[in-house]
C-alpha cells in the first residue's frame, strides 16, 4: 500500500510530519510518499539520521496552502502546493490514500474535486471519534458541512453506522440525531425532516436509529453515531475539546495543593493517567472524510509526530476496511431526491 502525506500541511510541518512519517513507516511496513519541498524534508530526515529508512519516498511540491488561503479555490491556484500534489497521486492511483494536517476546508475542497464523492453521497463529512462513558462515539459531520439538508443528515447516519461496524467492531450501532430535545416533535425544521427520513430508514432496516440525542448525553453514551449539521458539530467537538482541558487542569490544582494531596496522586495515579489517555488526540490521530471515493484522513493541525503516525495507521485501516465498498452500495438503495 503507497500514502500520500502532506507534509507541509499543519502547524508543526515539516518536522513532525516527516518524522512520524517515518515512524510509521518502520511499525506499519507500508510504502509512504512524502509530498513537498524536498529540501526541508531532506533536512529533517538527516537531523533524525532516518535518511535511509524503507519505504519512504520524497516527491517535489514547491508550494504549501496556507490557514489563510480561501478553502475553495486554493488548490487551483497552487496545483504544485504539497496538498494538490498529494492528492492528485490518489487521484491517478499512485497512492491509495492520503493524509493531511492542512486546512479541512481546502481539503475536503479538494477531496470532492480530485478524488470525487461515492456516487450518490451529497457531501463528505468530517467524522471523529470521540471518548464517551463506556467507550466512543462518531461524532459526523465535525465541520465540514456547516449548512445541511435533511437528506445530507439521513447519508451521515447511514455512513456513520457504517463505520462504527466496519472500523470499530460495533454492530447495529445507535444512531442519534443530536438535537434541542429527545422528543420527536423537537428541533428547528431541518431537524424535524431528518428525524422523519431517519426514522424511516430505521423502520426499512438500513439502521439502527434511536431518535433524538441531547447534546449533554452524547459524552454519556447515548449513542455510537451521533449526527448533525458540521456547524453544530464543530461547536460540540471544540466545546468538549475545552471542557476536557479545563477539568484536567483543575484536577491537576487539587493535586497540587499541599504535600497530602500530592502524596494522593501517587496512590490514584494510574488511574489519572487511564483517565487523561481517554483524551489523547495523539492516540486518535485523526479523522476521515466519509463518502469520499478514496481515503482521505485529516489529521489535527497541531499534530505531533506520534499523532500523524497514528493518522497514517488510520489511512491504512481505512483503505483495508472496505468502508467505500460498503457505503457505495449503502448509498445505492437510498431514494435520491
Amino acid at each position: 500500500m503507497r500514502i500520500a502525506v502532506d507534509a507541509m500541511g499543519g502547524d508543526n510541518a515539516p518536522e513532525a510530519i516527516v518524522c512520524g512519517a517515518v515512524r510509521a513507516a518502520k511499525a506499519y511496513q507500508e510504502e509512504i510518499i512524502l509530498v513537498g519541498q524536498e529540501d526541508k524534508i531532506r533536512a529533517v530526515l538527516r537531523q533524525h539520521h532516518a535518511e535511509d529508512t524503507k519505504g519512504i519516498e520524497i516527491l517535489h511540491a514547491p508550494d504549501v496552502v496556507d490557514m489563510h488561503d480561501d478553502p475553495a479555490t486554493v488548490l487551483r491556484a497552487k496545483p504544485e502546493s504539497s496538498m494538490a500534489v498529494a492528492l492528485n497521486l490518489v487521484k491517478k492511483g499512485e497512492a491509495d490514500a492520503i493524509v493531511s494536517a492542512g486546512s479541512t476546508g481546502a481539503l475536503l475542497a479538494g477531496a470532492t474535486l480530485f478524488c470525487k464523492r461515492i456516487k450518490g453521497v451529497r457531501r463528505g463529512a468530517l467524522a471523529p471519534l470521540m471518548p464517551c462513558k463506556g467507550g466512543k462515539v462518531l461524532l459526523i459531520d465535525a465541520g465540514a458541512n456547516t449548512e445541511c439538508t435533511a437528506e445530507y443528515l439521513l447519508q451521515f447516519g447511514i455512513m456513520g453506522a457504517l463505520y462504527m461496524d466496519r472500523i470499530q467492531g460495533i454492530k447495529q450501532p445507535r444512531v442519534g440525531l443530536v438535537n434541542n430535545g429527545a422528543e420527536d416533535s423537537k428541533g428547528d425544521p431541518l431537524r424535524r425532516e431528518a428525524y422523519a427520513l431517519l426514522k424511516a430508514a430505521h423502520e426499512a432496516g438500513q439502521i439502527n436509529f434511536i431518535g433524538n440525542v441531547e447534546g449533554r448525553d452524547v459524552p454519556l453514551g447515548a449513542c455510537d453515531v451521533a449526527v448533525c449539521d458540521g456547524f453544530a458539530g464543530n461547536v460540540m467537538l471544540k466545546t468538549i475539546e475545552g471542557v476536557a482541558k479545563f477539568m484536567a487542569g483543575e484536577i491537576k490544582q487539587v493535586f497540587l495543593a499541599n504535600l497530602g494531596t500530592k502524596m494522593a496522586y501517587l496512590a490514584c495515579k494510574k488511574g489519572m493517567d487511564q483517565f487523561a489517555s481517554l483524551f489523547d488526540q495523539d492516540a486518535v490521530g485523526g479523522a476521515p472524510f466519509i463518502g469520499i471515493s478514496r481515503p482521505v484522513i485529516k489529521a489535527h493541525g497541531s499534530s505531533n509526530e506520534v499523532a500523524f503516525m497514528n493518522a497514517i495507521r488510520q489511512a491504512i485501516e481505512y483503505k483495508k476496511s472496505g468502508m467505500i465498498e460498503a457505503i457505495t452500495e449503502s448509498v445505492a438503495q437510498i431514494p435520491q431526491g
